[in-house]
């Protein structure tokens, strides 16, 4: 009977013979099942890839598309603060009236030098906010700097106790001080900050250098402002859906000149009290009218690089920040009331009237809501006013507070602002914007300005004991009060003077938003800030990995990070290993051949022949 020797593919060691009959019983099977075979095994390897290795270590666009969704569920979480890989970073915001801590963390970087860090505020075991404030505003110490430090301490001391022991060397702390201290002499910002830098490391262990205190800048506000936002929506993420908005950019100072396109980011619109001030990005190159508008315009417009590598252009932003003092909603309305005082004490005395003073011939006041009854006191006069409720004529009557002027491209003040392309854009509105529209009006998020012009003017011309009945029966939100009823009118005026007459937006505009929080929390500027300060930090993550793949060759060819090899190898193993059963089985038909051959010769008494190409 004969043989098949196996040695192919096998060390010399491993060489031995079967018979035809001992086969495996695959060698006896036709073509086709071997194909099927082959198939078979193929479309397994397909389906173990695509539901385990790429499930688990892949990143789908499912998981991209729901990543920012799922963030703002987790970022509800207590932190855990035993997870090793748990990076901190202290923020504290010296503001005018009083300091407030806030504590952030966040995960290792992902090694790619694309992504920003995942920053979320710190969360204690009550899964509450790590955050604390203290009164009064830094700047009380003017006098005294020695003090700074032990008045800080209790805001410091806080933090050591949430952040593990362990991460203090390593985790960086920031002090910048906003309004309050930008209007004290510059002898006296340093003397306070020498205090500070000087005394905290004696008894705190955090990472804090000399550039780590400093006053910042309205303008530095404004931006870290913007970055915050726009984080937390997730516009400095790839684009990972075609329904996301996008928007062409040019990068000035980029060697490739050719445009780029990411998502669009939104531009920020807040009225405070006393100022109001707008951030948006310019995406493209600005002209000036004139060189001393070049000149403004420098001091407004922010470049800067979000990533982690100065080299790339993908995270450079170019962004307008203005801020108006006066323009405040409660400084508008002392404007005007100043304005109104003046020019009506002054017609009295030419006219020889008497206008407003007395409450029996009061000055009607368009801007206050119907038979609402106020007063102006100054010098030692009162002036009685008496609102008759007109929006239209209140709107008329404000806008030379805006101070604009005929040349092109400026807004409030005859501020210098950059062309917005308002059909490819999109604004957030806070504080005064918000409580404009939401507070008594009850239209609140998505602005429309037809909707909210009728709205207050319905408001406006509702006589005021109509007003007071509603409030009473609670049909405004619940922070309300009298003094915001008295003055809607006018904030309702003012804001929407400031919007479409003094930023130029047009009447039509639909993607304005008006807001308090951003997925239901307040974001502050120290988020912007936290995420600016720390952008080289990635380079560390990415550094040890490199280190890591470039010292750990079989971790650089395992299938865990190189599936895709581990599937072509798989392939051609597979495919190998069906050609030489097809091998075998063409050898065991040639054999059956020359064996029936020789039963032939044996039978009739003949001696074998040869048959060519026996093996």
């Amino acid at each position: 009977m004969g043989r098949i020797s196996i040695s192919c593919l096998f060390p010399a060691s491993w060489h031995f013979s079967i018979s035809p009959v001992g086969c495996p019983r695959i060698l006896n099977t036709t073509l086709r099942q071997i194909i099927v075979i082959g198939i078979l095994a193929a479309a397994g390897s397909l389906l173990y890839y695509s539901l385990v290795i790429r499930n688990k270590y892949g990143r789908s666009y499912r998981d991209k598309k729901f990543h920012r969704y799922l963030a703002r569920v987790t970022d509800t979480e207590a932190t855990d603060t035993s997870n090793p890989n748990l990076n901190y970073g202290i923020m504290v915001d010296c503001g005018s009236s009083g300091s407030r801590i806030f504590v952030y963390c966040w995960p290792r970087h992902n090694g790619n030098p694309h992504d920003l860090l995942d920053i979320k505020q710190m969360r204690d075991k009550n899964r509450k906010p790590v955050v604390m404030k203290i009164k009064p505003g830094i700047s009380e110490f003017a006098s005294s700097p020695e003090r700074v430090s032990d008045y800080i301490s209790p805001l410091l001391n806080f933090a050591a106790e949430h952040v593990p022991r362990a991460k203090h060397k390593e985790t960086p702390l920031y002090i910048l001080c906003t309004a309050g201290m930008r209007i004290l002499p510059e002898s006296q910002q340093k003397a306070i900050l020498e205090d500070l830098l000087t005394d905290i490391p004696v008894h705190f262990d955090f990472l804090f250098s000399d550039s780590h205190a400093e006053v910042i800048s309205g303008k530095q506000e404004g931006v870290y402002a913007w970055i915050g936002i726009n984080f937390v929506l997730g516009r400095f993420e790839h684009i990972d859906d075609e329904d996301d908005a996008v928007v062409e950019v040019h990068i000035p100072t980029s060697e490739n000149k050719e445009a780029i396109f990411r998502k669009r980011t939104v531009g920020i619109l807040d009225m405070g009290g006393v100022s109001t001030q707008i951030a948006y990005e310019v995406p493209k190159t600005v002209s000036f009218a004139s060189s001393q508008q070049e000149e403004v315009a420098k001091n407004l417009l922010a470049e800067f690089n979000l990533g982690c590598d100065a080299h790339q252009t993908e995270h450079v932003y170019r962004v307008y920040v203005a801020t108006f003092l006066g323009f405040g909603g409660n400084a508008a309305r002392q404007r005007y009331e100043d304005s109104i005082f003046t020019n009506t004490m002054f017609r009295n005395r030419l006219l020889g009237k008497q206008i407003g003073t007395t409450s029996e011939s009061p000055y009607l006041d368009p801007c206050l809501p119907l038979e609402v009854e106020d007063e102006i006191q100054q010098n030692g006069q009162t002036l009685y006013m008496r609102g008759t409720g007109d929006f239209n004529l209140c709107r008329e009557i404000i806008q030379p507070l805006m101070n604009k002027t005929n040349e092109t491209q400026t807004s409030l003040n005859g501020i210098y602002q950059p062309a917005v392309h308002f059909q490819n854009s999109e604004f957030y509105g806070f504080s005064e914007f918000f409580y404009c529209t939401e507070d008594v009006l009850r239209m609140g998020g998505d602005y429309n300005a037809a909707k909210f012009i009728k709205a207050a003017k319905d408001y406006c011309a509702t006589k005021w004991s109509v007003l007071q009945e509603r409030f009473d029966h609670g049909l405004y939100a619940s922070h309300a009060d009298l003094h915001r009823l008295k003055y809607q009118c006018f904030k309702s005026a003012w804001m929407y003077e400031v919007f479409h007459g003094g930023f130029s937006f047009p009447i039509n505009y639909s993607n304005l938003k008006t807001a308090l929080q951003v997925y239901d929390k307040e974001v502050q500027w120290t988020l912007g800030a936290i995420l600016y300060r720390t952008r080289f930090l990635p380079l560390r993550d990415i550094q040890q990995e490199n280190f890591r793949g470039n010292h750990s060759h079989w971790r650089g060819f395992s299938f865990v990070y190189n599936h895709y090899l581990f599937f072509v190898c798989f392939l051609i193993v597979l495919l190998s290993i069906v050609l030489y059963l097809l091998r075998l089985r063409r050898i065991h038909r040639r054999m059956l051949r020359n064996g029936s051959s020789a039963s032939l010769w044996i039978e009739e008494g003949l001696p074998p022949q040869k048959i060519p190409g026996a093996l």
